[in-house]
């Protein structure tokens, strides 16, 4: 199973999420961050395969991906 998204998926994000984007945490399914829901962060990139990278308040660098965690714009 492809678990990728498509190019199309990549472009809509790169377009709903360009650079300087704020944004706050919903969701991280890695159990070894020490990122939480409500933790906000700028928008740096997203790469190809749909993992939005952020530059958090906290000061984490933590990538947002795609299909496993969530992120809202503010």
């Amino acid at each position: 199973m492809n678990r990728f998204p498509s190019n199309q998926t990549v472009q809509s994000l790169r377009t709903q999420y360009p650079k300087g984007t704020r944004v706050e945490l919903v969701q991280m399914n890695d159990p070894y961050s020490k990122l939480k829901p409500k933790d906000k962060g700028t928008v740096d990139f997203v790469d190809d395969a749909g993992t939005i990278f952020c530059t958090w308040d906290s000061g984490s660098n933590l990538g947002v991906v795609y299909g496993e965690d969530r992120v809202k714009k503010l």
